[in-house]
């Protein structure tokens, strides 16, 4: 089994050394996992910042993959925080830099952190999703170096209550994602959070599923050792019922598939 969506130490939310994490991928039989660790450009917390070290980053990575190369396979990873107007930083990030895998995600809409709450004050929560998922939209159809778009339904963490599904938004998104040959996430967190599914939700993944999608990750977002591998044999039994028969693994961009059957 794989774990696409780790972070560590590195990453500016986490405090967890790549180690411990390592040690339990081993304990509980992962196979291989992915470091994603955040950079999230002009974050409008200041108190944060989603930056680190990428030399120290690649050092740390090639470490760990020589010391736990007979007992698991490591990959080097990153989640981008995009919004519209870090496009072509991210652009040359992408340029000067090799990653394994690459999450596109958005943390922030309309300049505004969602952690906070502030980007849901005097704004409906409909009006909020709206602008959330038009700006992801943008963020897809204008950036094209990613791997997969990670926690696509994010913003229902933070606030729930819409009456609409948002269903028409998310088909674009879908289908630019799918044009491009790019992939989705399935991010377990999402239970951890009090969701009653993980991310995206049930509902969306059948979209994808029914649009043509076949490229997908699995995830836990762990920002500690003890979730690692959170709730994937759940997970793997919901992706087989919606018509999905492969996992995506990647390296050096290039994405592998590993049929449900066998994990």
């Amino acid at each position: 089994m794989f774990d696409y969506h780790i972070h560590s130490d590195f990453s500016a939310d986490c405090k967890t050394p790549m180690e411990l994490t390592i040690q339990k991928g081993i304990e509980i039989g992962l196979e291989e996992i992915c470091f994603t660790e955040h950079i999230d450009y002009d974050y409008p917390d200041p108190s944060i910042i989603f930056e680190f070290d990428l030399e120290a980053y690649n050092r740390e990575i090639k470490r760990v993959q020589k010391k736990y190369q007979n007992q698991i396979r490591i990959k080097k990873g990153i989640e981008i925080g995009v919004e519209p107007h870090l496009l072509e930083r991210y652009k040359k990030l992408m340029r000067n830099e090799n990653f394994d895998f690459v999450i596109c995600s958005m943390h922030t809409s309309d300049r505004t952190d969602l952690h906070s709450g502030e980007f849901f004050e005097n704004r409906t929560v409909e009006e909020a999703y709206a602008t959330y998922y038009r700006e992801l939209l943008y963020c897809v159809k204008e950036f094209e170096d990613f791997s997969v778009l990670g926690h696509l339904d994010l913003v229902k963490r933070y606030k729930r209550g819409s009456k609409y599904d948002f269903h028409e938004v998310i088909t674009e998104i879908l289908k630019v994602v799918i044009e491009k040959g790019k992939g989705i996430e399935l991010n377990t967190s999402g239970f951890r959070y009090g969701l009653n599914s993980a991310m995206p939700s049930t509902d969306i993944l059948q979209l994808y599923r029914n649009l043509g999608g076949k490229i997908i990750t699995i995830g836990s977002d762990s920002h500690i050792a003890e979730t690692v591998g959170f709730e994937f044999r759940t997970s793997l039994e919901l992706l087989g019922s919606l018509g999905f028969n492969y996992i995506a693994t990647y390296e050096n961009g290039e994405p592998s598939f590993h049929y449900l059957g066998q994990l």
